[in-house]
């Protein structure tokens, strides 16, 4: 990695029981690398900390963790960008072997998927809601990581240069899984240790507020980047209904050559219509989709590769 500019960029929210090891752990375990700490209205004294511990802090006035990584993607220019919480649970030790990993096979995206043996280390439901999400992405999208969740990335410069963060909050993680899906980046996990929160560190992670947000951030993405089925499961919904409702119609009409329930004739109608219109916008946002995707792809592919840096002279 001689040469190479890595930036370890770490989002901090009231961590003053954490940030200074956090930075410190960081700097044992890449001491060529820039430390920022981007801090995000904190109250507890952390931006002096990190400051004192040697980091560069920046301030993010918008509260939120999406907007805080906006920020970061944004502001820090390196090769290699090594992303963590600054609540000192993640392992910083295993970021060089993250970092070569990507460098030896060109990925843009190595996950740190979390192992832990203490129990603490996890919120209450925390792990079934992991499980969860996991298994949802991955049916709605085909492929997806074995920790979706994980704060602890390390990205090449091409992906984080290329990506338009959209969210606000602590569904970022999830938007960034989808976004290297849906542009199928070569990315990888790398099974590495998830310890529990020092004394005084607390979490601001809401076990069913930010999971609703999370799932729902999944539901919107699918809608974005696949209407044809998002949009088709809905036409084929209300077909379905309509046909139910058409049913007894048609067999009284074929028996008696009335329509004796008239309201009813009129709800199917409108049912098929709005069928049809769902499935025609599904397939019009398909073609914008597609274009939308092939600018994204454009512009991701305007950057070299993780090992061209690793290689320049």
């Amino acid at each position: 990695m001689t040469g190479l500019r890595v930036a370890v960029i770490l989002p901090c929210y009231n961590e003053a029981g954490a940030i200074v090891r956090t930075v410190e752990d960081f700097r044992r375990a890449l001491p060529q690398a820039d430390i920022y700490v981007f801090d995000n209205n904190s109250t507890d004294g952390s931006r002096e900390l990190a400051a004192g511990a040697g980091a560069i802090v920046r301030r993010v006035s918008q509260q939120g963790k999406g907007h805080v990584v906006r920020r970061m993607f944004a502001d820090v220019d390196a090769d290699v960008y090594v992303m963590a919480d600054g609540d000192a649970t993640y392992e910083a030790g295993a970021a060089p072997g993250m970092i070569s990993a990507m460098l030896a096979d060109n990925f843009d995206m190595v996950v740190g998927a979390r192992r832990s043996e203490i129990e603490e280390a996890y919120r209450r439901g925390h792990r079934f809601g992991n499980w969860a999400l996991t298994g949802l992405l991955k049916q709605l999208f085909g492929r997806s990581f074995t920790d979706i969740l994980s704060g602890y990335r390390v990205f090449s410069r091409r992906f984080v240069k290329s990506f338009p963060v959209l969210s606000a909050g602590f569904e970022i993680e999830t938007e960034i899984s989808v976004h290297a899906l849906e542009l199928a980046m070569p990315v990888a996990e790398v099974v590495t240790a998830y310890g529990a929160r020092p004394e005084g560190s607390v979490s601001k992670l809401s076990t069913y507020r930010d999971g609703w947000r999370i799932l729902r951030t999944i539901i919107t993405l699918y809608r974005i980047e696949r209407p044809i089925l998002f949009f088709g499961i809905i036409a084929a919904f209300l077909s379905a209904l309509a046909f139910g409702l058409a049913a007894p119609l048609i067999l009284t009409y074929m028996q008696t050559g009335l329509v004796p329930r008239f309201p009813t004739a009129i709800l199917v109608t409108g049912l098929v219509i709005l069928a049809t219109l769902s499935a025609m916008c599904g397939l019009i946002l398909d073609t914008v989709v597609r274009g939308r995707r092939e600018v994204r792809r454009l512009s991701y592919l305007s950057f070299r590769a993780p090992g061209d840096y690793a290689r320049r002279d």
